[in-house]
């Protein structure tokens, strides 16, 4: 099971312009199905929270203003290896590096606001879910 599952945010830059429907599109075509999703807005005290493990990095200030600018899309999907298989649909953070037809390639901006979040592991696909939602918000699977 813990194999199955990750966890993914549609950040502030994608949903602002638009974006969400074309990144739901492509996770669905991509055979993943969505176990859990929501739209919110990150507190400076829960995005903090979320991206502690940059606590200590120059950038980290920059990161929680970016990622409190607006709505977020968090998500939990389901499909088999789902960490790996979603990390190759989203593409490298970087977008000009990001191989054609990935979501990064179409809808990143930048570097810094790069259109989407993907867990790197099954351990944090896990942690990460559990962060943004709750066991009744969890859909069976």
């Amino acid at each position: 099971m813990k194999n199955n599952i990750t966890f993914t945010m549609i950040k502030p830059d994608a949903v602002e312009k638009g974006y969400i429907g074309g990144i739901l599109n492509k996770i669905n075509e991509a055979g993943f199905k969505i176990i859990a999703m929501k739209l919110t807005k990150l507190t400076k005290d829960k995005a903090s929270e979320f991206y502690k493990i940059h606590e200590e990095k120059p950038f980290f200030n920059d990161l929680i203003e970016y990622m409190t600018s607006g709505p977020i899309v968090s998500a939990v999907l389901n499909k088999e290896n789902a960490v790996e298989n979603f990390r190759k649909l989203i593409g490298s953070t970087n977008p000009e590096e990001a191989e054609e037809g990935t979501i990064r390639k179409l809808y990143a901006e930048s570097i810094s606001a790069n259109a989407i979040h993907g867990s790197d592991s099954n351990e944090n696909a896990l942690i990460e879910s559990k962060f943004h939602f709750n066991e009744n918000e969890l859909f069976n699977y």
